[in-house]
């Protein structure tokens, strides 16, 4: 402690107290810090993730050192020999005995006798009945020398029996007129039954109009009748027949 004088009196400066000065400071910063916390707790937050932050030391392991190859064994030269192997040896195998037996082969026997006659020898013929070819008699078939009464041939062809095709009024004009169709003709066949109509009928020699060819075929079969075909015992048959429309002048 020390002692100035003034006048009559004297001052006494006294020793400052260093821990009561830092308790003070403390307790303030503790007061401030605890009313910033209350007040705004993110904002002390990141103020001590901060102050973490730069003290954090990152600390990194060394890497373990790569394990050391496999050992490769060494591959043998293409043009090497390989190893000599062991000295094969032939097995015995004995057959086996056949279960069944296989008889013999025998000679055919001999024919008893020689000789050309029926009851003796191989002869290629022999005497007898049998299915034989044609001969000359009298039958029922179209064949042979006989009387028979085999199919009569046909003795009448078929005609025209009954109507007529008008080449003005049953056939189409052509285009162009009549004249395109003049001096031609087509023909067409058939089939006349044994009742006389005609049947299956086809253009063979068509004109130079379509629409006149296309007709013909249908009036021939609607409008004509025929005489059939007769044998010489005068039984109607079916018969081909053909027909030649010829065109004019108009």
């Amino acid at each position: 402690m020390a002692a100035t004088g003034s006048g009559s009196g004297y001052t006494v400066r006294k020793k400052p107290r260093w821990w009561l000065i830092a308790a003070i400071v403390l307790f303030h910063i503790l007061v401030l810090a605890g009313l910033a916390r209350a007040l705004a707790p993110d904002f002390t937050a990141g103020i001590v993730e901060d102050a973490t932050s730069l003290i954090t030391v990152t600390v990194t392991a060394p890497e373990p050192p790569p394990p050391p190859p496999p050992d490769v064994e060494p591959e043998p030269d293409e043009g090497a020999s390989g190893e000599e192997g062991r000295e094969a040896t032939a097995r015995e195998v004995m057959a086996p005995e056949p279960k069944v037996k296989i008889p013999p082969k025998q000679a055919a026997p001999k024919a008893a006798s020689t000789g050309n006659a029926n009851q003796s020898g191989a002869r290629d013929r022999g005497d007898g009945t049998g299915a034989g070819g044609p001969g000359d008699g009298t039958g029922s078939g179209n064949g042979g020398n006989g009387s028979g009464n085999g199919i009569s041939p046909i003795v009448s062809r078929p005609s025209l029996k009954s109507g007529s095709l008008n080449e003005s009024r049953d056939f189409p004009t052509p285009r162009g007129g009549r004249q395109v169709r003049f001096g031609t003709s087509i023909t067409v066949m058939f089939t006349v039954g044994v009742d006389g109509r005609a049947r299956n009928c086809r253009v063979t020699d068509p004109g130079p109009d379509p629409a006149t060819n296309a007709v013909l075929c249908p009036l021939v079969e609607q409008r004509l009748t025929f005489n059939p075909a007769r044998r010489a015992n005068g039984e109607p048959v079916a018969a081909e027949y053909g027909w030649i429309q010829r065109f004019g002048r108009k």
